[in-house]
């Protein structure tokens, strides 16, 4: 996660931003469900990540239409 985590805070634009919170989010997904593997409740952690995975697709579409639509997305690389 710590890739991600520096794509997140120092990609040089809006999309490696987006990109990088994306991969922190996909990853926590994954980490929740090896914690229900750990603890034996499965069904109960994959209800928890489903949820969270959601969120996260639902936040960033949000913040690329967003971005789009102020046109913000590739303006810092000029």
């Amino acid at each position: 996660m710590l890739f991600a985590l520096y794509r997140a805070l120092v990609g040089p634009t809006v999309l490696d931003r987006m990109i990088g919170v994306n991969a922190i989010g996909s990853k926590t997904v994954v980490l929740l469900i090896l914690i229900g593997l750990i603890f034996t409740r499965v069904e109960m952690f994959v209800d928890i990540a489903l949820a969270y995975a959601m969120l996260n697709f639902i936040a960033v579409l949000a913040a690329s239409r967003y971005f789009h639509k102020r046109k913000g997305l590739y303006d810092e690389l000029q």
